[in-house]
């Protein structure tokens, strides 16, 4: 072979071998420009879910605001109402009033008997202090401190 028909074929293997080198290089680039771009694409799915979210957050913190002020109103009337209604229920009505006018009040003979105490009125019954003790000279004395 010639010189030049060596010189040929090795430009020809070169030109094969640049040209397979850059396919495969493109290739390569394209593969990590489409995932960079299907990265891209999740981000911005996920940033619009996200978005959604909180905006989905802020109406239902919005209801919930709303909820409980509507809570409030009706507690509100609640103890008014339930204000009003003592003071009807609790209040005397006119007839009663007229009649307690009219009747005089119950004698206090009807009282209930008392409640039994362990101690006594001064009558120097049983439950007295002094009974059984004899008059004279040791009703002076000086009796011990009670405690």
């Amino acid at each position: 072979m010639d010189e030049t028909n060596i010189n040929w074929v090795l430009a020809i293997a070169c030109l094969l071998a640049g040209i397979g080198i850059g396919a495969l290089g493109y290739h390569l680039l394209i593969v990590v420009a489409g995932n960079a771009q299907q990265l891209r694409q999740r981000l911005a799915e996920r940033e619009r879910e996200l978005a959604n979210i909180k905006d989905g957050m802020g109406d239902s913190l919005e209801r919930i605001a709303q909820l409980a002020e509507s809570l409030h109103r009706e507690s509100r009337s609640l103890e008014q109402e339930a204000e009003e209604a003592s003071n009807r229920l609790g209040a005397r009505s006119l007839r009663r009033q007229a009649m307690d006018a009219i009747a005089p009040e119950p004698a206090a003979a009807t009282a209930e008997p008392g409640v039994p105490r362990d101690y006594a009125d001064g009558d120097r019954g049983t439950l007295s202090e002094d009974f059984g003790l004899r008059q004279g000279d040791d009703a002076t004395a000086p009796q011990p401190p009670r405690l």
